[in-house]
């Protein structure tokens, strides 16, 4: 399952550069998200990983994130692995002028397994909900310091 979410954040693009690249900020707007613990020495490197963990209802879910570029401000992208899911993100950011930045982010989904096959046969909705969620929590935090932390 492939699909496309994109939203304007009113701050330059390296504004949305210093908050997307600090591993604190992500509780502001990755609701669910409990902790991270870096796995790689350079953490920004390309190849490094980070484990997240998540508590959505009452499900709780480790990812592992492996960045594939990191040509920050311009793009960013990466994996993130859980049991049945890999995801393959791949994030852009253009200036629309000096205080707007248009944050493109294409997903892409493989599921392994016949019922994570199923639930993304049956509810892509429900991803690609999830995608814009993100990022208009995002936008919150950025323009405005809203947080969806607990």
């Amino acid at each position: 399952m492939k699909y496309t979410s994109e939203i304007t954040v009113s701050l330059s693009r390296d504004e949305v550069h210093k908050k997307l690249d600090n591993p604190e900020n992500m509780k502001h707007w990755q609701e669910g998200l409990l902790g991270y613990k870096q796995l790689s020495e350079e953490p920004t490197k390309e190849g490094a990983q980070m484990e997240l963990y998540y508590k959505i209802g009452k499900r709780e879910m480790t990812l592992i994130e492996t960045i594939i570029v990191n040509n920050f401000p311009y793009e960013f992208h990466a994996t993130y692995d859980a049991k049945g899911v890999h995801n393959i993100q791949k994030n852009y950011f253009e200036v629309i002028d000096d205080c707007t930045t248009k944050w493109i982010s294409e997903s892409e989904f493989q599921f392994s397994g016949f019922m994570m096959k199923l639930m993304g046969f049956i509810m892509p909705g429900a991803f690609k909900k999830q995608s814009k969620k993100s990022l208009s929590d995002f936008k919150a935090f950025a323009e405005k310091g809203i947080s969806v932390a607990k």
